[in-house]
């Protein structure tokens, strides 16, 4: 089994009160961690044609993320994005568009009124490798 992946609350709250502010658009980000711990969230924004169900970094926005995470002697833990209104798990376009083996994604769905979940996943080479468990630090 896969060992699960403890997020500090504030991270989470970070990267779930990004995904709040535009229920209607995927919102972005790249979260940072040292020695495999995760500790920040660098949200980027999303310049895809279709925001509502699409998500495409801004170049610089995500430049200036990994020169963010460098600086606080970080590594890229993590690639997140948000669905409006579909499940957390990995559309199509979502396996096309991975191109970091080494990071986790995580999804956050907005689709249940007033519930906001979040599930992380491992994909390579456009494909799904498997979900991780995603636990909240005590």
């Amino acid at each position: 089994m896969t060992q699960a992946i403890y997020l500090p609350r504030p991270l989470v709250n970070h990267i779930l009160h990004h995904a709040q502010q535009t229920p209607d658009e995927e919102v972005c980000g790249l979260i940072g961690a040292v020695e495999q711990a995760p500790k920040s969230c660098y949200p980027v924004r999303n310049v895809a044609p279709t925001p509502a169900n699409r998500f495409l970094m801004d170049a610089q926005g995500q430049v200036d993320a990994m020169r963010q995470m460098r600086d606080n002697n970080e590594a890229l833990f993590a690639i997140y994005h948000s669905h409006p209104a579909s499940p957390p798990v990995p559309s199509q376009t979502d396996l096309e568009q991975s191109t970091y083996p080494e990071a986790y994604y995580f999804i956050v769905s907005l689709n249940i009124k007033g519930v906001l979940e979040m599930r992380g996943f491992r994909l390579n080479r456009h494909q799904l490798v498997e979900e991780i468990p995603l636990l909240l630090e005590q």
